[in-house]
């Protein structure tokens, strides 16, 4: 038996993001690259980039970050 749908599927209103969840996610990513080049360069230490990276989730909080 086949089961035509007429009406399309409309995405929960939990799945959408605000235009500052949205900045919020673009900038953490932003901030988490800078600090993973100032690692990478040996400007900061690990425990550095840990508590960078701790205070950049409380003033961003992604969504995907620990999705991801």
């Amino acid at each position: 038996m086949l089961t035509q749908i007429t009406t399309p599927l409309s995405e929960p209103a939990s799945a959408r993001f605000s235009e500052k969840q949205l900045y919020d996610e673009i900038n953490y990513h932003r901030a988490k690259k800078l600090t993973q080049k100032l690692l990478d360069a040996g400007l900061i230490t690990s425990d550095d980039y840990d508590r960078i990276l701790a205070e950049t989730r409380k003033i961003f909080v992604p969504f995907l970050a620990d999705i991801l």
